[in-house]
């Protein structure tokens, strides 16, 4: 008997698992015929949907170059203290070897006179006369420490290190004043103010079309429930679930998010590929964005796809929520 009850119970769970999963079949078919109904409802939230995931693609991308182009920008630029013409290369190293003890400091170079002399006689040795003038001339010229930071932006520790540090102050030269980056901080600084900027126009036009979106679609979906009205009627009349009649509603705003999604990743592909060289010549990185879209090419695709699945998850079960009154 315990047995008979228990592959009847069994044989109901089946049952009742096939009946769920035809009634999920079911949705998903009203709801792609729905997409089909009316083009251009249809075409007007497919395009809007585009657009706005198009948005959010490139202001992510454009976020992520300026981000790499800042990095590589940083990396390039050295900080310099002038040290006497006459320091000694072993004192040199000692406040090289100073330096690299702080925790902001990445890497420490020192050219001393001699070397800089040097370098400036093989900039100019085409001009004759330039060397001939200096090779008569006393060597003025100061010793350098080259120093890369971790932040450009902070560099305060450098700062109280030339102003504290007994063995530099013995070397530092006084007529030239450290250089913390002169010019080229206030051009990162400036491109860093441009990243932010960028980045927050980049979120404030998702959101605008977000929001279009989402009301182009809830408006598509009352639209399908107003055409569909006595249907519906008739659905409540022999009892269907809420979900079965809320369902293809939602499954026809999924595929507006998948449709646009699949567009939009391919368009701003082609826009990323296609500006990379432009781009690339201004000396702007492109190429490790360019490097991680590809190679995450299968993730980016559907991350894509997500947000307009939400996007239209979202509008559609508000529409429903509002007009079906179920």
């Amino acid at each position: 008997m315990s047995k008979r009850k228990l592959d009847s119970k069994a044989f109901a769970k089946q049952k009742q698992s096939r009946r769920k999963w035809i009634t999920f079949v079911r949705m998903c078919r009203y709801g792609i015929n729905n997409f089909s109904r009316n083009a251009w409802l249809t075409v007007a939230a497919t395009a809007v949907m585009t657009i706005t995931l198009l948005i959010i693609f490139i202001a992510v991308a454009s976020r992520s170059v300026l981000v790499e182009t800042v990095n590589q920008l940083r990396d390039n630029v050295d900080m310099s203290i002038y040290l006497k013409t006459d320091t000694p290369d072993d004192q040199a190293k000692l406040i090289e070897n100073e330096l690299l003890k702080l925790s902001t400091v990445r890497k420490v170079s020192y050219v001393s006179a001699a070397a800089a002399r040097d370098i400036i006689a093989q900039e100019n040795k085409g001009d004759v006369n330039y060397l001939a003038a200096l090779n008569v001339a006393t060597n003025m010229n100061p010793g350098i420490l080259h120093v890369n930071v971790t932040n450009i932006d902070d560099t305060t520790q450098l700062s109280d290190f030339v102003n504290n540090n007994k063995l530099l102050k013995q070397y530092l030269d006084t007529s030239r004043k450290p250089s913390f980056a002169g010019e080229r901080k206030a051009a990162i600084v400036s491109i860093g103010h441009a990243i932010n900027f960028a980045q927050e126009v980049g979120i404030i036009a998702s959101l605008v079309f977000i929001t279009i979106s989402s009301l182009i679609i809830f408006n598509t979906i009352r639209m399908a429930i107003f055409n569909r009205k006595e249907e519906i009627q008739m659905m409540k009349l022999i009892g269907a679930d809420q979900s079965f009649i809320r369902g293809p509603f939602v499954v026809e705003a999924i595929v507006y998010g998948f449709i646009a999604a699949i567009i939009a990743t391919a368009i701003g592909y082609s826009l990323l590929f296609a500006s990379s060289g432009t781009l690339a010549s201004y000396q702007i990185a492109v190429k490790p964005t360019l490097d991680f879209a590809v190679f995450y090419s299968g993730f980016i695709v559907l991350g894509m796809i997500l947000i307009g699945a939400v996007i239209g998850i979202i509008s559609s079960l508000l529409a429903t929520r509002r007009y079906l009154k179920i």
